[in-house]
């Protein structure tokens, strides 16, 4: 037995713990899962960690299921390649119908007439770039009863839908973790309670798809620890459905006081990190602080959809 240990303790965590019925110390060895370190050095939002999770190899198969069973109507899909700065990366684009199209941020503001190109996660774009190896979940077809033309949910609501979705207890459970550290991010900006909270944003279909998908994708991948040292943020002043706010916007800074994420204003005009991105990112991470050494076994790329200075990609790194 002791030479077996030998061979896997670099897969095993070892514990001591005190038996206090025999009154001694008892040695518990715990196998590793896998190591996670998102790099977001572009910011990170709902969409750019979907794809970045998918390229890291996630499981696109229970992803669709999941997607598939969502009950909210409006929207589809597509799961592409696109070139950022040159690099090869993951698209995951949630589309949306006219009647769920959802524009509380606008980017026009910022970057000209682009008002067609952007959405507060920035899922309808220009596919100039994508090649042709794509992948549809079409939801134009599913007709169910759950707030067809609601563009203002409650958290009761966001969680009364993952409940209904195709997804394991464990994947679930951090869909409705997301989803709850947004919530009490609203409740403080507005400064209603937690019962109270009725938002847009978040109760957009695209943002609850991305929502579902990024918790199946982590799920998926069974992650025992996240290392997130720092959100890299933008500057500036950005467009949204109550006016001109600053960035971060007050639910990202929220979030990032509730959580203790720390933060790196870079010199970029525009936001880098989105509500959603934030809390995926508090909800994921264990630790900000990275191993002296490690390696890297496999690295996910994915793309977000604004055009800014930086390279617009969130690297999901498999390490150990």
């Amino acid at each position: 037995m002791q030479n077996q240990l030998k061979v896997i303790d670099k897969k095993v965590k070892t514990y001591i713990i005190f038996d206090r019925v025999h009154k001694t110390k008892v040695e518990v060895l715990k196998f590793m899962g896998k190591t996670l370190y998102l790099e977001c050095y572009s910011g990170i939002s709902g969409d750019m960690t979907v794809a970045a999770l998918l390229d890291l190899g996630a499981d696109q198969k229970v992803l669709e299921k999941a997607l598939s069973s969502i009950r909210a109507d409006g929207f589809r899909t597509e799961i592409t390649r696109v070139k950022k700065s040159g690099l090869d990366a993951c698209d995951f684009s949630v589309i949306l119908d006219k009647n769920h199209e959802n524009h509380d941020h606008d980017m026009e503001y910022l970057h000209g007439d682009h008002h067609d190109d952007h959405h507060h996660e920035e899922h309808h774009h220009d596919h100039e770039d994508h090649y042709h190896d794509e992948h549809y979940h079409d939801h134009e077809d599913h007709h169910h009863d759950e707030h067809h033309h609601h563009e203002h949910r409650s958290p009761e609501d966001i969680i009364h839908i993952i409940g209904h979705a195709s997804m394991t207890d464990s994947a679930r459970e951090l869909a409705c973790k997301i989803v709850k550290i947004l919530a009490n991010a609203e409740a403080k900006a507005h400064g209603v309670p937690l019962e109270q909270v009725h938002f847009h944003e978040v109760g957009a279909v695209d943002s609850i798809v991305d929502i579902v998908a990024a918790a199946v994708c982590a799920d998926s991948l069974n992650f025992d620890e996240v290392y997130i040292p720092q959100l890299n943020e933008g500057r500036g002043m950005v467009r949204c459905q109550h006016g001109l706010l600053p960035i971060p916007v007050p639910a990202v800074a929220n979030i990032i006081t509730d959580h203790h994420l720390k933060l790196h204003i870079t010199n970029v005009e525009g936001e880098l990190v989105t509500p959603t991105g934030a809390a995926i990112a508090a909800a994921l991470r264990t630790s900000e602080q990275l191993p002296e050494q490690f390696v890297i076994e496999k690295v996910g790329m994915g793309a977000g959809k604004r055009e800014y200075e930086c390279v617009g990609v969130l690297r999901a790194m498999m390490i150990e």
